[in-house]
């Protein structure tokens, strides 16, 4: 927040400086975090959760008819981001956020009330996109749903569905027509966690239990638990993109100054050769490098999300894909470096750094890797991948 390049209102800063408070009283020592998430085992913290909705924190970027706040994207980036700093164990949010969105733009009046009112009042909600032979390819899909009756039925299988296992429902992408390798025949569908035919099995990550594969089996779904419009899935998770892309970067430039501030203070304090490391010339510059790339990712990213308000309607692929990927790969190299930095304390489980390298390194991963970033950065700029059959 001290950042002078980003002006942030005074209703914003009221709302980090709340956040920060209530972070470090609640969860501001790492005894606190682990007795709120099973001794680290866990991202999310029910308890926790429950607190930030019963302030209206979870809500705040939805439409105030569903007990949202009405934010824009400049707000809801800060409160990651200072949530991410603190270490906040709210796991579910991100996925719930994300939901949410999706139904405020497509899902029925009904579906919007029960999910937006949810999600603001501390309710969980997961997305299933990814297969075993489907990740950044979606047009490869093939879990299927079959309309039958009054029914779809669904049959296939999902994989790294984040907090499936929290959430009360899941919004399904799967396939209605077209064949794999089409873009178009994609639905989303509505579905409850415990609806007969689906089955949640964890997968144990470097993170704890934060992913799951589903498989359905027969699961039979009512004709209304279509989001949106049958077969424009793809175009409905296009239009989601800025939303989750800031959300990832947000996340990640939170975890990247609080790795910088953790090693500035540790440098500052350990003695070697009789003076402070910190005094080293070779660390000294490290930490100004890193200082400054994790105030170009800000800047990026702020200005993005201040984007995103003037015209929320509008896609922005490139400046969404830099702003996700100049923040995660900063993360990335913050963390790895400032484990380097603090040697065996930072590689030991007593200290938060190693926790902080776990969540930057996956960051690169999900929401699209870097490469597809990348990719998609170059393709705005006119450059195209040739087949050599067309050259």
């Amino acid at each position: 927040m001290e950042d002078p390049a980003v002006e942030y209102n005074d209703e914003q800063r009221s709302l980090v400086a709340a956040v920060q408070d209530f972070c470090r009283r609640e969860a501001g020592s790492r005894e606190q975090r682990l007795a709120l998430t099973d001794g680290g085992r866990e991202n999310h913290s029910p308890e926790l959760y429950r607190k930030m909705a019963d302030l209206g924190w979870l809500g705040m970027a939805l439409p105030e008819e569903f007990g949202g706040g009405g934010a824009g994207m400049v707000d809801l980036c800060l409160f990651l981001e200072t949530t991410a700093k603190a270490m906040a164990p709210i796991g579910g949010f991100t996925t719930s956020i994300i939901v949410a969105a999706a139904y405020e733009r497509f899902g029925s009046p009904e579906q919007k009330k029960v999910v937006l009112g949810g999600v603001a009042r501390g309710a969980i909600e997961a997305i299933a996109m990814s297969e075993p032979e489907a990740g950044s390819d979606v047009a490869n899909l093939s879990c299927r749903a079959e309309r039958r009756g009054d029914e779809w039925v669904v049959n296939g299988q999902k994989t790294w569905c984040s907090n499936a296992h929290l959430a009360e429902r899941i919004l399904l992408v799967a396939r209605t027509g077209g064949r794999a390798g089409d873009h178009s025949g994609l639905t989303m569908f509505q579905v409850p966690t415990t609806a007969a035919g689906l089955t949640v099995s964890g997968i144990d990550t470097m993170g704890g239990r934060e992913v799951n594969d589903l498989y359905f089996t027969d699961c039979a779904l009512p004709a209304d638990a279509v989001v949106g419009t049958l077969d424009a899935g793809w175009r409905q998770l296009m239009a989601g993109l800025n939303l989750e892309r800031l959300i990832l970067a947000s996340l990640m430039l939170g975890t990247a100054q609080r790795a910088f501030d953790d090693v500035v203070d540790y440098v500052k304090g350990r003695r070697q050769f009789g003076r402070p490391i910190g005094s080293f010339q070779v660390l000294r510059h490290r930490l100004a490098d890193l200082a400054t790339e994790i105030e170009c990712a800000r800047l990026l990213v702020y200005a993005t999300a201040a984007q995103v308000d003037r015209a929320p309607d509008t896609v922005l692929p490139r400046e969404t894909s830099m702003a996700k990927l100049k923040a995660t790969e900063t993360a990335r190299r913050v963390t790895l470096d400032a484990m380097q930095m603090m040697g065996g304390y930072g590689y030991a489980t007593e200290f938060d750094m190693e926790r902080l390298v776990r969540s930057s390194i996956v960051s690169t991963v999900y929401g699209g890797t870097s490469e597809i970033q990348r990719d998609i950065i170059a393709k705005t700029y006119g450059l195209h991948e040739v087949s050599r059959d067309s050259q």
